[in-house]
């Protein structure tokens, strides 16, 4: 081991995350757990430089998330000339608010006086259950300080969870088109009937990007009204009533609540939210990772089998195959009517086209159908008729491929092309038949647990619940 290994310690490894809780003998640890990147933070090598022992606790109170950071170490490297260790709360101060660098009794002072009745800031729009316990979702936007002041305190687990994730400008003019999905677990009080207490298990932002028509080509003629349309955009025009897509930028659940399902409960309530928001028209997403494509994938494919004009997209199979270098029919599924489901929908193109592919794969005969029943297939050979059907299927993916990358596949020689496209399409089939299978195996959960995916607060019929949180001064805290 070199001079610097004995001095250098693993960021992942030292960094530990814990919610704690106050309790009558002092705090309650309700979970830890390290970070998965923390490149970010500490620089490419993920390492620290300057201490043995090294412990880096940032702790949370579970319901407000006001963060408080202890470092400890048992030997620290004495600095030779432009050598010296790494000052670990100067690199943290640029990922926490200036509240997580107060001495312990402080923090522990603080959240001790939190009242009983505390609750998340925004809205109550969603309550769901599974056999993890109760949880609640809380819906606001960055313009509401109580909200700010709360994705202030947790903004550190974007770079920490989310690969090559980003923080929000917060105190911008445009925080009111910034809205934000807080994820809590609702847990009863021993001893205490009637109340209740939070712990946070996740958070999800959304960007809505406005729509802006072009003028029409030669523009028209002035119009009397036109003046009075000026007047009214340089007044008191709402901007948020624009038509717009509402993009999900960041998306996580911590640690301790994954593996629990709990992702997709809760991009379903943000789908259903913009669903019914009239002036959203796409949904979309930033940047997805593997794991949340499949996610979504699964939940899109769940939502379109609700609609009974998406159940009713059929391959028209008595359009004719083409030669291999024919053209491939415009029409195999009914574009008219498939777009208006991806209208209804509010689905990107290209995500639709995804989805819908893998719901008419499913649909495909047994004995053609990629990845499914094989003993079957190895028994029964396909009709020519469903071998026909699984052909016009495979030129629906091979077009989409195409115009995706018409640029790069343009190159290629035709016969170079075609294999390159059967390749692409072999690989599509068999990630939609793994895609499927979870589906499957996520609706007979459903079905186990008893939970069929709707939110308490509309079976119940009650209203939804908004109350005002109370903001602290995160500002001027006494370091440790």
């Amino acid at each position: 081991m070199s001079a610097d290994d004995a001095w250098s310690a693993s960021s992942n490894e030292a960094l530990k995350i814990s919610l704690v809780s106050p309790g009558a003998t002092g705090l309650k640890t309700l979970a830890s757990f390290h970070p998965q990147f923390t490149y970010p933070v500490f620089g490419d090598d993920e390492q620290i430089f300057g201490y043995q022992d090294l412990q880096i606790n940032l702790r949370y109170n579970a319901n407000d998330m006001r963060p408080n950071l202890a470092v400890s170490y048992r030997k620290k490297f004495k600095a030779t000339g432009d050598t010296e260790a790494a000052d670990i709360h100067e690199i943290l101060d640029d990922f926490l608010p200036e509240v997580a660098f107060q001495k312990q009794k402080d923090f522990e002072a603080a959240i001790s006086h939190i009242p009983d009745d505390w609750c998340p800031p925004g809205e109550l729009i969603s309550t769901f259950e599974n056999k993890n316990g109760t949880f609640e979702v809380w819906k606001s936007n960055l313009a509401d300080p109580a909200v700010a002041q709360l994705v202030k305190r947790i903004q550190i687990f974007v770079p920490l969870f989310i690969e090559g994730g980003t923080f929000i400008e917060l105190d911008e003019p445009d925080d009111d088109r910034w809205t934000v999905f807080f994820l809590y677990q609702k847990k009863s009080v021993p001893a205490q009937p009637g109340r209740s207490s939070y712990v946070f298990a996740g958070y999800t932002t959304v960007y809505r990007y406005f729509f802006f028509k072009p003028p029409p080509t030669p523009p028209a003629s002035p119009s009397p009204d036109d003046s009075e349309k000026e007047l009214a955009l340089d007044g008191e025009f709402d901007l948020l009533q624009l038509p717009c897509r509402s993009r999900i930028s960041q998306f996580l659940v911590i640690p301790p609540f994954q593996g629990k399902g709990l992702g997709p409960n809760l991009y379903s309530v943000i789908f259903d939210e913009y669903i019914k928001h009239p002036q959203t028209l796409e949904i979309t997403v930033e940047d997805p990772n593997e794991a949340f494509d499949d996610m979504r994938d699964i939940a899109d494919l769940q939502y379109l089998r609700t609609m009974p004009e998406f159940n009713a997209l059929r391959i028209d199979t008595s359009l004719a195959i083409p030669r291999d270098d024919g053209i491939a029919p415009n029409n195999i599924v009914d574009k008219k009517a498939c777009e208006a489901v991806r209208t209804k929908a509010k689905m990107a193109p290209r995500q639709f086209a995804r989805v819908l592919e893998m719901h008419l794969m499913s649909k495909l005969p047994g004995p053609c159908r990629p990845g499914f029943q094989p003993e079957v297939k190895s028994l029964i050979e396909p009709t020519k008729e469903e071998e026909h059907e699984r052909q016009l299927w495979r030129l629906i993916v091979k077009k989409r491929i195409y115009q995706q990358n018409k640029d790069t596949l343009g190159q290629l020689h035709i016969p170079e092309r075609i294999q390159k496209l059967n390749e692409t399409v072999y690989s599509v089939e068999f990630d939609y038949a793994r895609l499927l299978l979870k589906a499957e195996a996520q609706e007979k959960r459903l079905v186990t647990n008893g939970s069929n995916g709707k939110r308490k607060l509309d079976e119940e019929g009650e209203a939804s619940v908004s109350k005002k949180a109370r903001v602290e001064d995160d500002s001027a805290a006494e370091s440790s």
